[in-house]
């Protein structure tokens, strides 16, 4: 009975001393993960602010957990209930970009903001640009996307780091270099053209004739038209079917981007999920029988048993399919770059490439409307060139007018308001600044192309003009005009965006005389790209009834 007692006397200290150490235990991580809490919330920001201060660079002052979102998202809020004051004004920078526009007034170009408790360093120098895009661009990579922003634009080139970049960059570049581009001159044309076709009737049923049309809306189906094409190929037809899905995909994930970010809200169960789900898989399965297919015909070509048409346009698809010829290892296609892999680059093109061009579209013709001398002058040199022709690949070049409106469009209203880079390591810039590792660095670019410092007292103004003698010499400063981004990231698809505005604009310069809708209110403002708030009606007055001679190859 003794022992019986002794040795349960044992357990039940044996069961104290391990019920103290669990508790011990769990009281060192509780106060281990409030230690890292508070220090990723509190005292990592104070830290960051007192390094910054002492260089002389301040901010906002960081208020805890929001950081300085709720000055931010007042002052953009506010921005946004106006329309821009004259209507005619291209001061847009204030409505665009208010809390940079905002605290740079007090706090110089350089300032330091708070995304919640994410600190970013606000860049604006052209010299430090130069550093963190070119000179010291080894330090710095792009920085992680908001998720909805992230299944918008797909895991592609846009989001890719490393190695994979560097392989999907070179195995993609050729699609848009200019000798294939201007395979595509004659589709596109046709495009526009039967865009044109569509307003010329609509002008006439109408009894005015004139036609009033949205063009943020319209102008998506010419620049659909010549993604879809890059993309696919020869197999236009069933990846416009894909880009169709993707449409409606869209369509909900930029709902969910304009509202508050709730974590983990995108895997709930929610009708609309189940939907944007059922779209997503839905779009896989097409693109996986598409790229299928289209292996298929590669190694057919491969073999000899089909002839390879060396004349065709080389698309984004069939140029990842064979990417595998371009690795220095012989390793499979397959593994060049994977079927899912694929998949990305394809929404990503798809998003990036259809939004970006009809913003550039979309403001062209805005201020085209808006400045009347400018068309007129642009619509000459359009007939000089072309004549009664549509234009050609080889009537492109020698459009200089439209190429200074495009550039000066491209300033004013940069498709991308700003870009974000994230420090790899502790970097030390030129101008003495000291960035951690991981810290964020925003560069906005509007701010920068409205900037008098290298623009003149001007800068706010419409002049294509200043592009004269090319987009190098149009500033004080030659990094003071980055609309596509700098460096070996730069946009890969900026020649097939000014190859489609150059063109598109032509002909409708041949076709109609354009100007502001009594129903247009001047409200560029930004989500995600840069776009007008209200839309953008403009009026289309037919200059003849005669169509031109059909579009030349």
């Amino acid at each position: 009975m003794g022992d019986d007692m002794e040795t349960a006397a044992w357990a039940w200290r044996g069961w104290l001393t391990w019920r103290a150490a669990a508790a011990l235990l769990l009281a060192w991580v509780v106060l281990h993960v409030a230690a890292r809490v508070a220090d990723a919330l509190w005292w990592r920001p104070r830290r960051l602010e007192a390094h910054f201060a002492a260089q002389g660079v301040r901010g906002p002052p960081y208020r805890f957990l929001l950081g300085s979102v709720k000055e931010m998202v007042g002052l953009m809020v506010e921005a946004s209930s106006k329309p821009m004051s004259p209507p005619t004004s291209h001061n847009a920078l204030p409505r665009v970009l208010a809390f940079y526009h905002y605290w740079r007034k007090i706090y110089g170009p350089t300032f330091l903001i708070w995304f919640g408790p994410t600190p970013r360093l606000t860049v604006a120098e052209p010299e430090l640009i130069r550093e963190i895009f070119l000179t010291r661009a080894d330090a710095f990579d792009r920085y992680e996307a908001h998720p909805v922003v992230r299944q918008l634009e797909g895991d592609g080139l846009v989001s890719l780091h490393g190695e994979k970049w560097a392989l999907h960059r070179r195995a993609l570049a050729d699609a848009f270099y200019p000798d294939n581009l201007n395979r595509l001159v004659p589709h596109v044309g046709k495009s526009v053209a039967a865009l044109a076709d569509k307003w010329r009737a609509m002008a006439v049923a109408g009894g005015s004739g004139e036609v009033e049309v949205d063009v943020a809306e319209w102008f998506q189906e010419v620049t659909e038209e010549a993604i879809t094409r890059v993309t696919f190929g020869s197999s236009y037809n069933d990846g416009r079917a894909v880009f169709g899905l993707q449409n409606q995909l869209m369509a909900f994930a930029a709902e969910a981007f304009r509202k508050v970010l709730v974590p983990g809200y995108r895997f709930m169960p929610t009708k609309k999920n189940w939907l944007s789900w059922k779209l997503d898989r839905d779009i896989r399965r097409s693109l996986t029988r598409l790229i299928v297919r289209r292996s298929d015909e590669a190694a057919a070509v491969e073999s000899g048993a089909e002839e390879a048409d060396s004349g065709s346009f080389r698309d984004l698809l069939g140029l990842m399919i064979n990417a595998g010829e371009r690795t220095t290892t012989r390793v499979p296609v397959a593994k060049a770059i994977p079927v899912h892999d694929m998949l990305e680059e394809c929404k990503t093109f798809f998003f990036a490439g259809k939004q970006t061009t009809t913003n550039l579209l979309t403001w062209a013709t805005v201020l085209l409307a808006m400045h009347p001398e400018w068309q007129e002058r642009a619509r000459r040199e359009v007939l000089d060139v072309c004549g009664a022709d549509e234009p050609s690949k080889e009537h492109l070049p020698k459009l200089k007018t439209l190429g200074m409106i495009i550039n000066e469009t491209l300033r004013l209203y940069p498709p991308a308001v700003a870009t974000i880079r994230r420090a790899k390591v502790d970097v030390q810039l030129s101008d003495g600044c000291m960035i951690p590792r991981d810290m964020e660095l925003l560069i906005p670019i509007m701010a920068i192309h409205h900037d008098t410092r290298y623009w003149g007292q001007d800068a706010t103004q419409f002049n294509p003009a200043r592009f004269a003698n090319g987009a190098a010499k149009a500033a004080k400063h030659p990094l003071a005009y980055i609309p596509f981004g700098l460096g070996s990231r730069m946009c890969i698809g900026q020649n097939l965006a000014r190859l489609e505005a150059k063109l598109t604009m032509a002909i409708l310069l041949q076709r109609f005389e354009i100007r502001t809708s009594p129903n247009y209110v001047h409200a560029p403002t930004v989500l995600m790209l840069l776009y007008p708030q209200y839309g953008a009606p403009l009026i289309f007055r037919p200059l003849s009834s005669q169509p031109l001679n059909s579009v030349s190859s």
